[in-house]
């Protein structure tokens, strides 16, 4: 989906992110503009709302809240989301581990995160409220199916009574729904049993939902028909279920109000936009780096969670000379993809935490012989298994030291779901032009989040096409012209990439350690120890842009703190400091992209402030990082719960980190 609308991408500076701003009412969102009567219903214009969807595992809440999300984008609305689900491909109904949620954030200005706390619930079952219903807050809307608030539902997850009678919802604005009886009322003309029938109430709470906020239908419609086209009447059924809960929006009394967001028409420069997550915009931009480098891309893994949606999405894409490797094991994966960076390939593998631990071998492998190779890691919670469909920023140590030896990579990492895009671009540059392999740190937040981002001109894009050797680079004493495939260039210190086969430059690879020039086996220790070296000097030698301060008080040197961060915290963080400086508080920001060179000015920013401090979503490895290196003080704030910061939260820590 594609539309001309001003939205934003990447890192973004601008417009408050006004969550908090007022009070949660009644009306499902902060800050009211404008009210208005539209025939017998009231209409309120909001500036932002957060929505919740929550049911079951298999209640289609993903899809729903995706539908939602498209409308979204359709309409011109900046958005973020927050989609939320078990390990299992089907957990437990009706349990509290088993349920599913999906949160969206938007509104008609600039905003970076998925918000706080919801303003609406959408809660399909007694689990679903349950486990939710602590994140919202007093006065927000609440949307229950009541068809499943039986007994035994209820006492599943240890209700004594029902909640829609024993008070505990009061303060609250709780609308009760048989979404069920519904939905099999709406479909009593089709051919399908009540079971099947039920299965269609997401599609009913996506049209009421779409009704409330004046979200546009089309979209989601022509989805359905697209989706089901091989089952007619399937589509049909779902497209009279999504008409019959707007309709049902439009004529019931219990919704007397519907609210309107207007679209983020002023904020963001004009151009192209579309709503992508993270893992696709990474699919994009590794397609993008390939036509770059004018090189074929290979792609060998193994499926894993959160990782395997690039695998799906890359494997579309063959008219882009793209060639995916579904392998038995995540060494096979690696295995073949350092196997085509040796062919002349971009070579690419993808994989999580535990994937990294058995690929760690081969890594080692590519920096000894000195071959570009992207591993990509969308980062989950751990250790082992972990957290597969939560989030966490725990691979950096393992990224920056876990092999034998002294094997340097450089690591990147994206800051948003947009900016996947470009962080994978300049991975893939990094890769081609110092012959190594890169990691790519993204994590499960960014990858199945969601945000606009505007499609770049093509002539925007760099260029990162490589020279290969062709002929011999070294003159024997003789005069005999030969390749020594480790003469290094004197600027970058990559050695020259020949293809197999090229006449002439034939050249020995393995795992044995090379003599320097030749790439004859060498186990001589000066060799060696000139080697390790070397490599190192390629590795700190990598050129990174300067980090970037936000500090609008830099001017008088009045500003004490820094907030340092790295990969997907930016959304929080930056939320975070805007509030802070609307109460009147001094507070710089900084963010790093390249985590390994670090930016050359790092240690001399950091020595700005009297205090940095370095919220992380693991148990504070950019800050231990920083101080071994910096030797600065960085204070920690940690969070390892498998959820991304709360801007709220955020802010009051860096307030009392300010305040010491």
């Amino acid at each position: 989906m594609t539309n001309q609308v001003n939205s934003p991408a990447g890192q973004r500076p601008g417009a408050d992110e006004s969550a908090n701003k007022g009070t949660n009412g009644a009306n499902g969102a902060n800050g009211d503009v404008k009210t208005e009567l539209s025939g017998t219903k009231e209409v309120r214009r909001l500036d932002r709302v957060i929505i919740r969807f929550a049911g079951d595992s298999g209640d289609g809440m993903q899809l729903t809240g995706d539908r939602f999300t498209s409308e979204t984008a359709s309409f011109g609305n900046d958005l973020s989301t927050l989609p939320n689900f078990p390990a299992e491909i089907r957990a437990p109904a009706g349990t509290l581990p088993g349920v599913s949620s999906f949160q969206l954030h938007f509104a008609d200005h600039d905003i970076l995160t998925p918000g706080d706390a919801p303003n609406v619930l959408v809660a399909m079952n007694p689990a679903a409220l349950k486990a939710n219903i602590a994140d919202v807050p007093r006065g927000a809307e609440i949307i229950v199916n009541t068809d499943e608030f039986t007994k035994r539902a209820m006492a599943k997850v240890g209700y004594e009574a029902s909640p829609l009678e024993d008070g505990s919802l009061d303060g609250y604005r709780v609308h009760e729904v048989p979404l069920t009886t519904l939905t099999v009322e709406a479909l009593k003309e089709f051919d399908v049993g009540r079971k099947d029938a039920g299965r269609s109430k997401n599609m009913f709470a996506l049209g009421l939902l779409s009704w409330m906020y004046n979200r546009p239908t089309e979209q989601t419609e022509h989805f359905l028909r697209t989706k089901f086209a091989k089952k007619p009447q399937v589509a049909q059924a779902n497209i009279a279920a999504f008409r019959a809960g707007w309709n049902f929006g439009e004529t019931t009394e219990d919704f007397a109000v519907s609210y309107e967001v207007a679209p983020a028409t002023t904020a963001f420069p004009p151009g192209t936009y579309r709503n992508i997550s993270g893992n696709l915009a990474l699919s994009y931009g590794l397609i993008a780096a390939s036509q770059q480098a004018d090189l074929p891309l290979f792609l060998g893994s193994y499926p894993i969670t959160p990782a395997s949606d690039v695998l799906h999405e890359l494997s579309r894409h063959k008219n882009f000379g793209v060639r995916t490797f579904q392998a038995e094991d995540e060494i096979a994966g690696i295995g073949a993809a350092l196997g085509a960076a040796f062919g002349g390939a971009l070579g690419v593998t993808t994989t999580s935490g535990p994937g990294v631990a058995l690929k760690s071998e081969t890594i080692g492998l590519a920096v000894s012989l000195e071959l570009p190779l992207l591993i990509v890691d969308i980062q989950r919670g751990g250790p082992s298994t972990g957290l597969p469909t939560k989030t966490e920023q725990a691979d950096l140590l393992q990224a920056m030291f876990g092999r034998n030896g002294e094997a340097p990579v450089p690591i990147v990492a994206p800051s948003t779901p947009a900016d996947c895009f470009t962080a994978a671009i300049e991975a893939a540059r990094i890769a081609l032009t110092y012959r190594t392999p890169v990691f790519l740190l993204s994590d499960g937040y960014l990858a199945n989040g969601s945000e606009p981002w505007r499609v770049p001109e093509t002539d925007d894009l760099p260029d990162l096409r490589v020279r290969f050797a062709q002929e011999p680079n070294h003159v024997l004493a003789d005069g005999t012209e030969v390749f020594w495939p480790y003469k290094r260039d004197p600027h970058t210190l990559a050695r020259p990439w020949a293809v197999p086969g090229t006449p002439g430059l034939e050249h020995r690879v393995g795992g044995i350690e090379k003599q320097d020039g030749t790439g004859n086996i060498s186990y001589d220790p000066a060799n060696h120890d000139l080697m390790v070296r070397t490599r190192q000097a390629k590795i700190d030698g990598v050129d990174v842009p300067d980090v970037e301060v936000d500090d609008p008080d830099s001017a008088d040197g009045e500003t004490k703190v820094l907030v340092l961060g790295w990969g997907s915290t930016y959304g929080p963080i930056t939320a975070a400091v805007r509030r802070l400086r609307k109460d009147g508080q001094r507070i710089a920001q900084a963010h790093l992209r390249h985590l390994n060179p670090f930016p050359g000015n790092l240690g001399a920013v950091l020595r700005r402030y009297d205090k940095v401090v370095i919220p992380e979503m693991n148990l504070g490895q950019l800050a231990t990082l920083v101080r071994a290196k910096y030797l600065i003080d960085a204070h920690s704030y940690t969070q390892v719960n498998g959820m991304p910061f709360k801007a709220e939260q955020l802010a009051t820590a860096l307030k009392e980190a300010s305040n010491d």
